[in-house]
């Protein structure tokens, strides 16, 4: 799989040797570039080197945004490409088990997985540390993870990886603040810093612009895949997945704070006289999960735990306790439950692409015209600060994957009020 030129260009620098210590001139490499670019590749070449060609056993430890992501990134894309690569042979043992997932080379270095903690790199030394995905980080826990694991190794290095994120991305924004002085100072040590991005104000529909801002363009990626992307992407999300370009939180709120606020009341239930409807969401990593509840009038979080398991259980005892039918997106996340709370004898309604956009449309609506109260909750207030959208057809959907925050309350809730009961046109005052 032979690199492409800017792939080339980063590792020929970013692992540079000071010929006065000789030991790596960068302690740090960050890199910032478009999605689609060969973010993936890039990294893996990286750490299998570290793990193949070095003499002494070397540790690598992998981190995405959640552990569940760095658990899929490891397993799903880049075992398969050792699988497919003459230096499989070099591999002894690859571990799957929740846990304990890990690449194991019959020199006795590893390519592991962290969590997104703290915590996490406690107990071991890391002579590579990779960072992917920091857009999605709003402090240091990943870099606080692995940066004192570091200190006893004079070759240890870390690397951080990812496409710009939003206002919301605290750690990545304070990186690129950083990387900008350092390539400005051009010390040749510390810090190498690599960023390909659109600049703000340049004419990012034409392909000139393209050629000479996204390096992938004519080796695996095409003027017409990124023509199309513009074409049906809200701008705001291609500027950031294309251009590299932060968002800004006003381009972002696809609920305005001032129609928000005007529906919250801490006090709003839903009512047992009234027919009540319940929507499930998973998060696209299965690290959490949302139940919603809505009569109509009022939209109640219900619950908003870590995991999927919990999920059937908790559905069966709010059926017993008030009936209703339940409401999943039948081609996300959660579809995968719908066996599970059938067995239960629950009435399951899965909305297809069409009838999740109209949910979509009819919760914006309703938002807007002040004809749902909703109960407040620090989850949902989340959830939508960081809500994006995208088109299906001449309507739109809200985005899972190009939210800042994590959208499943809110999803759930948009679910429990598509199919609960037409509102009745009353003014707030009247029902709150």
């Amino acid at each position: 799989m032979p690199l492409m030129p800017h792939q080339r260009q980063v590792l020929d620098v970013g692992l540079e040797i000071d010929p006065e210590t000789g030991l790596f001139a960068y302690r740090e490499v960050i890199v910032t570039m478009p999605r689609q670019m060969g973010k993936t590749v890039l990294m893996f070449s990286l750490e299998v080197d570290r793990c193949c060609m070095w003499g002494e056993r070397q540790r690598v430890v992998y981190s995405a945004q959640t552990g569940m992501e760095a658990r899929r990134k490891l397993l799903e894309d880049q075992k398969p490409m050792l699988e497919h690569s003459p230096l499989w042979a070099a591999v002894g043992k690859v571990y799957e088990a929740q846990g304990r997932e890990s690449i194991v080379f019959r020199n006795g270095s590893i390519i592991t997985v962290s969590a997104k903690s703290e915590q996490a790199g406690h107990g071991f030394t890391v002579d590579l540390g990779v960072i992917d995905e920091a857009w999605n980080d709003e402090d240091s826990r990943r870099e606080q993870s692995m940066v004192p694991a570091m200190n006893t190794r004079p070759w240890a290095q870390l690397w951080i990886c990812s496409t710009q994120g939003t206002a919301k991305s605290v750690y990545l924004n304070r990186k690129t603040e950083m990387g900008r002085h350092a390539a400005e100072a051009d010390k040749g040590s510390g810090i190498a810093y690599f960023e390909w991005s659109i600049p703000e104000g340049a004419d990012y529909a034409n392909p000139d612009v393209w050629w000479e801002y996204l390096p992938a363009l004519g080796w695996t990626m095409t003027p017409g895949a990124i023509a199309h992307a513009l074409e049906t992407m809200d701008l705001q999300e291609w500027l950031r997945a294309y251009g590299n370009q932060a968002t800004k939180v006003a381009s972002e709120r696809i609920i305005p704070e001032a129609i928000w606020q005007a529906v919250q009341d801490p006090q709003a239930e839903v009512a047992r006289g009234r027919q009540v409807t319940f929507g499930i969401d998973v998060h696209p990593d299965r690290a959490s999960a949302a139940i919603a509840a809505s009569d109509g009038l009022v939209i109640e979080l219900v619950a908003y735990e870590s995991g999927t398991g919990w999920v059937a259980e908790r559905a069966r005892g709010l059926a017993d306790r008030w009936g209703g039918r339940f409401v999943i997106d039948g081609g996300g996340p959660a579809a995968s439950l719908a066996a599970d709370l059938k067995a239960q004898g629950l009435v399951v309604n899965e909305l297809s692409t069409t009838e999740l956009a109209k949910a979509c449309a009819r919760m914006y609506d309703n938002l807007a015209d002040g004809r749902v109260a909703v109960r407040s909750t620090a989850a949902l207030d989340e959830a939508v600060a960081g809500l994006a959208k995208r088109p299906v057809g001449d309507r739109f959907i809200w985005s899972r994957n190009v939210s800042a925050t994590d959208i499943t309350p809110f999803v759930a809730a948009t679910l429990a009020l598509a199919a609960s009961p037409e509102q009745e046109l009353l003014p707030l005052a009247a029902w709150t």
